[in-house]
């Protein structure tokens, strides 16, 4: 490729955003219009990889010549998807019922060439065992991370939710954040962009 298309991270996350500064890229963020209800019967897996791909192609006519990366995470647990509780009563109920429980992320990552048109997709599953918690445990937990109820789950794996967890299993530990960096990197190379 004779010139590298310009970078544009698909995500209003601080969480990703920091994610793709780790890599030391430049790239810039736009937020994506695009309805994240999930759809009656879909997959936990089925669900990320639309709304990873929706966010992407939603900022396609704002940045017509540029490589953009959509991103989205689904949790799955007792046979229900979860979402981000986004209030601490909701966390507070949502840890409760995650109690000594298994679940699964599923976290989408696509790169949409403006360009040519080429999307490039994949869905990382990570699984994690969560740690028998107390009330006091889990409201002391949310005082000192509050930034939890943004966080599918509301356990914020890179922060104090690591003190939450038993286990993880995943061929990525980025994924869990939300963004699969091991794919995307190898994404932007089948472009034209070397990361290293």
């Amino acid at each position: 490729m004779s010139m590298k298309l310009p970078l544009v991270l698909g995500s209003s996350s601080v969480f990703r955003r920091a994610q793709l500064e780790r890599l030391g890229v430049v790239f810039q963020t736009a937020s994506p219009d695009f309805d994240e209800t999930p759809l009656a019967g879909e997959t936990a897996a089925d669900t990320a990889l639309r709304l990873a791909e929706g966010k992407a192609r939603s900022l396609a006519a704002a940045f017509p010549q540029a490589l953009i990366i959509g991103a989205d995470q689904v949790a799955w647990c007792q046979n229900r998807q979860l979402g981000k509780p986004m209030s601490v009563a909701k966390a507070q109920q949502m840890l409760h019922e995650l109690s000594g429980q298994e679940i699964e992320f599923y976290s989408a990552i696509v790169l949409l060439n403006t360009v040519t048109g080429r999307i490039c997709c994949h869905v990382d599953k990570t699984v994690v065992k969560m740690r028998s918690l107390s009330s006091e445990q889990i409201c002391r937990y949310l005082e000192r991370e509050p930034d939890a109820v943004y966080c599918a789950g509301a356990a914020k794996s890179e922060g104090l939710g690591a003190a939450l967890l038993e286990r993880i299993d995943s061929s990525d530990p980025n994924a869990l954040i939300g963004l699969p960096l091991f794919k995307l990197v190898e994404f932007l190379a089948e472009e034209g962009w070397a990361v290293v």
